[in-house]
């Protein structure tokens, strides 16, 4: 249900997701990250365009944003209920804001990064499947962006899980609703790369040769 308290921590998780990292990130280094590579502002391309230091920090600090959007209203001193289910609104306005950036003119990343810090202050053991599952894809075939579309279908399976195993409804369908959510945008957010994977045409991270 709408309140004061959920449009809050929403607008403030959206806030927060705005930061453009990324693009900040890359500024310092002389590159305009629209302009290389995927032109995306998300830390892989930060990685494959700047360096492997950048873009790990930008990942960093993305995954930062989420994880804060869903935990600030939980400090004794903020005055709201303290309730942990705000969280379930925090995560989608970080993710959104990562996505379509007030302070970028709506240019932003595809919000995994975003997506898996949000998941770790709401639903922990989905997160962990998911990086499961994209550790286990990215591996074995090399794409990131197939990981990430694996990484965000096995959220609702997780949360289906724990909704047939646990007796208190309390805020596990919201999680649910939130797994499926996050999925279709996921999916919506790679819609480019799953052409390119289709055309196998996709940009594949390749192995380091052995000396």
């Amino acid at each position: 249900m709408l309140s004061v308290e959920t449009v809050g921590v929403a607008l403030v998780g959206y806030i927060l997701g705005s930061i453009p990292f990324g693009v900040l990130v890359a500024k310092r280094y002389g590159v305009d990250i629209f302009s290389v590579g995927s032109g995306n502002p998300g830390a892989t391309n930060v990685l494959r365009s700047v360096s492997k230091p950048a873009g790990y920090f930008v990942f960093f600090m993305d995954f930062m944003k989420g994880l804060i959007a869903t935990t600030w209203f939980l400090f004794p001193w903020i005055s709201f209920s303290g309730d942990s289910t705000l969280g379930l609104w925090g995560l989608p306005g970080a993710v959104l804001g990562h996505t379509y950036p007030i302070f970028t003119r709506f240019r932003g990343g595809k919000g995994v990064a975003s997506t898996m810090g949000g998941l770790l202050g709401v639903m922990p053991g989905c997160l962990f499947l998911g990086l499961v599952t994209w550790v286990i894809i990215f591996f074995s075939t090399r794409y990131v962006a197939l990981a990430s579309i694996g990484f965000g279908v096995s959220l609702p399976v997780c949360a289906i899980v724990i909704a047939w195993s646990n007796e208190d409804s309390s805020g596990v369908m919201g999680m649910v609703t939130l797994a499926f959510i996050i999925m279709a945008w996921i999916v919506w957010r790679h819609r480019s790369n799953i052409i390119r994977l289709r055309e196998g045409t996709e940009n594949r991270f390749q192995k380091k040769n052995k000396i």
